[in-house]
C-alpha cells in the first residue's frame, strides 16, 4: 500500500488572467500588472513545491511552455484523473485555451513513468457543450466510492451519470452559490474530503434537502464535517487537499488565505486530524481563481518498474 502521496504539478511559463474562464469564475481578478503576475506565480509555485518536498511528498513537475499560451496550466487537476488499477480519465473542459494543456507534457509524463493500462476519454463531449472538469467538478471519496459534484456550467448532469456508471461511484449532486448568489463554479472550492475530516461550506447549498444529503453522506462515511462559512469559501478554505507525507502522516494542504480565515476551533479540529501544510498563493489565487488543491493532480497509478 502506498504510504506517500505522489502529485503532479505544472510549473508556469506565462501564468496570467484567463478570459476564457473568467465568465463563471468569480474568484478571478484582472487587476495586477502582467509581468508581476507571471514572475510572482513562479515564485509561489517554487515555494509550494519546496514545501511539499520538505514534507516527503513525491512531486512530479512538468515545465510549461510559453507557446501555445495556456494561462491556467498551473491547475492540472481539471484535465485528468488517475486510479490505482491503471486507469487514466481525460475530462472535457469549457475553456478553449484550457484544452490546449493536453499537449503540454503531463499526459506523456504519466505514460512514460507510470502503468497506464487503459484510458477513458470524455473530451469529445466538448463538441456538444458538455463539460466535467476533473477533480474540480468532482470531489472524490475514494474509500466510500462517492463523488460529490456541484452542478454548474462546467459540471453537466449527463456526464455525472456517465461517470457514475463507468467508474462505479455513487454521485451526490447538488446546487451551490456564494455569498453574492453566484453559482459555485467548481466543487473543490467549497469542499474537500479526507480520510477522517471533510471541510465543506454547507451554507452554500441553499436547498435544505440537498444540504442534508451531503452532510449525511459524509457522516455515513465516518467523516467529521468541518463547516465553513460563505466568507471562508471566498477565502479558499474549501480548496484544501489531504495527502500523505513521507512518513505516511496526513497533511492537509491549503493556502495562507485559507488558514488565516479559519477560526481557532476550526484550526484545532484540523490539527486533530492532519498536519496543516500552509503555503502562500496570493497572486495565483487572485488572478487564476484557484488555490492549493487546484494546483495538485494526484497520481494514483502504479509506477513502472525500474529496469536494470
Amino acid at each position: 500500500m502506498q504510504t506517500t502521496s505522489t502529485v503532479l504539478m505544472v510549473r508556469p511559463a506565462r501564468f496570467s488572467f484567463n478570459p476564457d474562464t473568467a465568465g463563471n469564475n468569480a474568484f478571478q481578478h484582472d487587476d495586477l500588472p502582467a509581468d508581476h503576475v507571471s514572475e510572482q506565480a513562479v515564485r509561489e509555485f517554487d515555494a509550494y513545491f519546496d514545501a511539499l518536498r520538505a514534507h516527503g511528498v513525491t512531486v512530479e513537475v512538468v515545465q510549461d511552455r510559453a507557446q501555445p499560451h495556456t494561462p491556467d496550466s498551473i491547475f492540472p487537476n481539471n484535465g485528468f484523473s488517475t486510479h490505482p488499477d491503471g486507469l487514466l480519465v481525460l475530462y472535457p473542459m469549457q475553456g478553449e485555451n484550457r484544452r490546449l494543456e493536453r499537449g503540454k507534457g503531463a499526459i506523456e509524463r504519466l505514460a512514460r513513468d507510470y502503468e497506464v493500462s487503459r484510458t477513458w476519454d470524455f473530451t469529445p463531449e466538448e463538441a456538444d457543450g458538455r463539460y466535467l472538469e476533473g477533480t474540480g467538478s468532482l470531489v472524490l471519496d475514494h474509500e466510500a466510492r462517492v463523488a460529490y459534484a456541484c452542478r454548474s456550467v462546467r459540471t453537466h448532469d449527463a456526464l455525472l451519470d456517465t461517470f457514475a456508471a463507468q467508474m462505479d461511484f455513487r454521485v451526490v449532486a447538488f446546487d451551490a452559490h456564494d455569498a453574492r448568489g453566484v453559482p459555485v463554479y467548481h466543487t473543490n472550492v467549497m469542499m474537500s474530503v479526507g480520510r477522517t475530516l471533510a471541510p465543506v461550506c454547507l451554507d452554500a447549498i441553499g436547498d435544505l434537502w440537498q444540504r442534508s444529503v451531503v452532510r449525511e453522506g459524509l457522516e455515513n462515511a465516518d467523516k467529521q464535517v468541518l463547516p465553513l462559512t460563505l466568507a471562508q469559501l471566498d477565502g479558499f478554505a474549501g480548496n484544501m487537499l489531504e495527502i500523505q507525507g513521507g512518513r505516511g502522516q496526513p497533511l492537509l494542504v491549503m493556502s495562507r488565505s485559507a488558514w488565516h480565515c479559519l477560526d481557532t476551533w476550526q484550526r484545532t479540529l484540523i490539527e486533530r486530524h492532519a498536519e496543516p501544510l500552509v503555503v502562500t498563493l496570493d497572486t495565483i489565487e487572485r488572478v487564476g481563481g484557484g488555490s492549493a488543491r487546484c494546483m495538485l493532480a494526484e497520481i494514483r497509478l502504479p509506477r513502472k518498474a525500474v529496469r536494470a
